[in-house]
């Protein structure tokens, strides 16, 4: 298993669509920018057919040390999520039913 990389979506944009690299790597960078400064803002931001990332505000609460149980605090603190799309999530079922039947 591998992990695409920021420079396999770049290479990809070029493949397909034609952009120079350089460009290619501007258009990505673009995009990834206007979504982190969306949800710095606190926005939800929705891309159709693959899913929902929004940032959620979790409060203070208690923790407990695992190895020694001590209890400790825990801050308030953001945290980002991501609901898939029920297209996404099809997609993927869909690929894992393929696998399993190899």
């Amino acid at each position: 298993m591998t992990t695409l990389t920021r420079a396999q979506l770049v290479e990809a944009i070029y493949t397909e669509i034609g952009l120079s690299r350089n460009d290619s790597a501007l258009l990505l960078g673009a995009v990834l920018d206007k979504i982190v400064e969306t949800l710095a803002r606190g926005e939800p931001v929705k891309i159709s057919r693959f899913g929902t990332f929004a940032v959620r505000q979790k409060g203070r609460r208690v923790g407990r040390n695992p190895k020694t149980g001590v209890e400790v605090p825990i801050l308030p603190r953001k945290v980002l999520t991501f609901h898939a799309s029920n297209v996404l999530k099809a997609e993927i079922n869909g690929a894992l039913a393929d696998d399993e039947a190899e």
